[in-house]
């Protein structure tokens, strides 16, 4: 069902995300060279500005709002038990209006709840608020609520888990996790089935709770939850920081420097309450992506696979994309056989070019350091690119195709209830002009870019000591930098379709 609406051919949901007829007008091209004219520039004034001034931000202000008496009711447990009961609520809530409710899409809270509200939005209030997943989790929240519970139980006897977690095995659990998400996402016909993402959620229950019961709750989190890892590599973008401190002084107004180690002095919260947050930062925009500590590969595949994902979610809707897909089938007839060959080849390619211009970043530089050291040090710098296209792509479809929540919560289990009066609520194809959105996506992408140069040319300064090396490093990054936007700012200028499985 499309709806053409104020320049705009907009189209209900049926799987995932993804769009039954043509959606969104393409980006004008007038548009699109002049976003990457402006992207290239910047890059040079930026390479410039650092050839003059090359310990320049290496470290950045926070503000501790904790220090502040009128603040410290963020740190009050119960302003957060009424959110986590809603968590754990919504999570029950789905699980039962899949197995029971209505099993089309369009009339059930499931789909539009998990891929567009969820998944969607909680990406963006972790990259532009905090890491909000830290103490939504309702998996974490139910965990936790147990181990009160056992302790009561048991006398005091705390739970410890069963085995201790490996170091070796790094994040390579959630990663593994989040490649599944992404194939069920982006490749799965019945993604967007009430039923199966109840199923999915299940299984996914399970395993989460598994692993806290085995390794630990904390471990787990920060190893094996899929999406506790991937929101909390957007959040390093957010402005603001919750963690506890290990030493006993901290300043209300502290500035890190070239050789602060966040992972020294800052553990960020995986509790479900912050009864224990002894700082609330607000810092500036990306600058959490700057002081990484250690860096695992398992991480550096996180993040790229994370890329990789995102940017083959918007090709895969393009026009290119379905006319190679009905190439494909005269040899491989099973579409989700040529979806799943065309995800993996983007991860592949992806981590591919990757290292190849980390080699010659360390070739440039003249340091002693293997590629994937020169990896895991500059991967989180191309995380605001990722994030700007991710804005541009989906925020429309955050807009429009979210409204469906309205009506939902009225009626989340398709069997015509009205409890909210809000059922026969009709989308508002209006809340953004197209011109709007056009210029939000252009400049997203750009500012997205000119944030991941300088980070790049800041880690570089912070790892070289050397100006010259420093910036002559970061130009192979810089060249992989301009064609991740430019690709970005093509995918955008395509009309989206839905790709039939």
């Amino acid at each position: 069902m499309a709806i053409e609406s104020s320049g705009f051919t907009v189209a209900l949901p049926i799987p995932g995300h993804v769009f039954v007829q043509a959606f969104t007008p393409p980006l004008p091209l007038i548009f699109c060279l002049i976003a990457a004219g402006l992207a290239v520039a910047v890059s040079f004034i930026l390479v410039a500005f650092f050839a003059r001034n090359p310990q320049a931000f290496l470290g950045y202000p926070r503000i501790n709002l904790l220090k502040w008496k009128t603040m410290q009711f963020l740190n009050d447990p119960a302003l957060l038990f009424p959110i986590q009961f809603i968590s754990v609520f919504l999570l029950i809530l789905l699980v039962s209006v899949g197995f029971v409710g209505n099993q089309n899409p369009l009339h059930n809270l499931s789909p539009t709840f998990v891929w567009v509200i969820w998944w969607v939005g909680i990406a963006y209030a972790s990259a532009f608020i905090g890491d909000i997943w830290a103490f939504t989790n309702p998996w974490k929240i139910l965990f936790v609520w147990t181990e009160k519970l056992w302790v009561k139980m048991s006398s005091g006897k705390p739970f410890y888990p069963m085995f201790q977690y490996p170091p070796k095995f790094g994040v390579w659990p959630a990663l593994v996790l989040f490649g599944l998400f992404a194939w069920v996402e982006n490749v799965y016909g019945g993604a967007s089935i009430p039923f199966r993402i109840s199923q999915m959620i299940v299984v996914y229950s399970i395993i989460t709770w598994g692993g806290m019961i085995l390794f630990g709750k904390d471990i787990w989190l920060r190893n094996g939850e899929a999406f506790s890892v991937a929101f909390g590599f957007l959040a390093r973008f957010a402005p603001a920081e919750a963690s506890e401190v290990k030493s006993k002084s901290s300043s209300t107004f502290a500035r890190a420097g070239s050789n602060y180690s966040f992972k020294d002095e800052f553990v960020p919260s995986s509790r479900s309450d912050f009864s224990s947050l002894t700082m609330l930062n607000l810092r500036p925009f990306a600058s959490g992506l700057l002081n990484t500590g250690t860096v695992s590969v398992s991480q550096m595949l996180f993040v790229l696979v994370f890329l990789a994902t995102v940017t083959f979610d918007g090709f895969a809707a393009t026009l290119l994309w379905i006319k190679f897909k009905g190439f494909m089938q005269e040899y491989l007839p099973d579409l989700w056989m040529i979806s799943t060959l065309g995800l993996v080849s983007t991860v592949l390619i992806f981590v591919a070019l990757y290292l190849c211009v980390c080699a010659l970043v360390g070739k440039a530089s003249r340091i002693d350091m293997k590629v994937l050291d020169v990896g895991k040090a500059f991967v989180y710098t191309l995380i605001p690119i990722a994030l700007a296209y991710h804005v541009a792509h989906f925020l429309l479809f955050l807009l429009i195709q979210g409204q469906l929540i309205v009506p939902l919560v009225s009626d989340p289990f398709g069997f015509g209830w009205d409890l909210f009066g809000t059922a026969n609520y009709r989308l508002n194809f209006q809340i953004v002009s197209p011109n709007s959105y056009w210029l939000i996506s252009v400049i997203s992408i750009v500012i997205g870019h000119i944030v991941a140069v300088f980070l790049g040319h800041s880690t570089a300064f912070s790892l070289i000591s050397k100006r010259h090396y420093a910036l002559r490093s970061q130009i192979p990054m810089l060249v992989l930098m301009v064609a991740y936007t430019i690709a970005s700012l093509w995918i955008i200028t395509q009309p989206m379709y839905m790709a039939q499985m």
